[in-house]
Formats: C-alpha cells, sequence, structure tokens
C-alpha cells in the first residue's frame, strides 16, 4: 500500500469518474467498490447498498473516490500532471480528458467532474528547474500563448535563443 492516497470527493460520481479515469490510463483498474451500510446510511443520508468509496489505480497510481454529498466541490487549487513523452501521447490525453470539461491555458484543463489535469512534456520539468534561465524564461513565454502544448513550438523555443513568443 503507498504511503499517500489522493481521495476525490464527488457528490454522488465516484464511480462514474473512476471508471472514466481508468479507460484513459494504461494499466489502470477498479481495485474495489465499497457500499453504504444501514448504519452508513444513517449518517450520510445515503442509500443502504448505494457506492460509498472506489479504489481504484491509474499508471500506478492509488485513488480514492468519494461519494460524500454536495458539500465539498472539487477545485483547481488541485490538480494531477501527466507527464507525456509525445505529442501523440499528450494529443491522446488531452482528447479523452478534455471530453465534456473546460480547456485552459498552459496545457491545464478540467474533466467533466471539475478535476484539474495539466498535460505536459516530460522535458519541462527539467528546463524549469535546470540552471538555464533563459532557456526556462523562453519556454514559459512559449507555453503562455497555448492551450493544448504544442511539443515542438516548445521544443523550438528553448532552442532558439532569438525566437518570439507571438
Amino acid at each position: 500500500m503507498q504511503k499517500i492516497t489522493p481521495c476525490l470527493w464527488f457528490d454522488d460520481q465516484a464511480e462514474e469518474a473512476a471508471r472514466f479515469y481508468v479507460s484513459i490510463f494504461r494499466g489502470s483498474k477498479i481495485i474495489s467498490i465499497g457500499r453504504c451500510t444501514k448504519d452508513v446510511s444513517k449518517h450520510t443520508g445515503k442509500r443502504p447498498g448505494s457506492v460509498l468509496t472506489v479504489s481504484f489505480k491509474i499508471s500506478g497510481q492509488d485513488f480514492l473516490a468519494l461519494n460524500g454529498g454536495p458539500i465539498f466541490k472539487i477545485s483547481e487549487a488541485v490538480s494531477f500532471i501527466v507527464n507525456c513523452e509525445s505529442q501523440k501521447e499528450i494529443d491522446r490525453h488531452w482528447a479523452k480528458l478534455s471530453t465534456g470539461g473546460e480547456e485552459s491555458q498552459c496545457g491545464w484543463l478540467k474533466d467533466k467532474f471539475g478535476v484539474s489535469w495539466q498535460i505536459v512534456p516530460t522535458f519541462v520539468g527539467e528546463i524549469m528547474g535546470g540552471k538555464d534561465a533563459a532557456k526556462a524564461e523562453r519556454l514559459m513565454s512559449a507555453v503562455l500563448t497555448m492551450k493544448k502544448l504544442d511539443l515542438k513550438k516548445m521544443k523550438e523555443a528553448v532552442r532558439n535563443p532569438k525566437r518570439k513568443s507571438s
């Protein structure tokens, strides 16, 4: 068992969301579904036998989805970064996760459940955490002009010190 597991709070879409996520990422699966008992039902207002929790794994990372009711809402304050090796992978994850959701700037999107994702090439962390501040600045200038990230344009911005972002 991993030490820290993110828990996503939903009103009543935990199972639907978990199934959606495991359908997108290779090596993912539903682990278990916990249902409301009669006693739990008295405290939650959820119908006995209805889905309360869904344990699932996305690309090796454990998650828990909870049908906690409408009390708390998911926000952009927490997002999940999907590190991608190619434009094809960026395009695939972007298309699937943004369907029914909302595209944003700089590789960010919200899926149809309101969960925020950052779909980014793996090299971004290396450049942004590297010692060449000028490369990092050129990369960020390029990223700020995009919604879905364009790997070719990003690499060109990093390579070409004379490139101006438009």
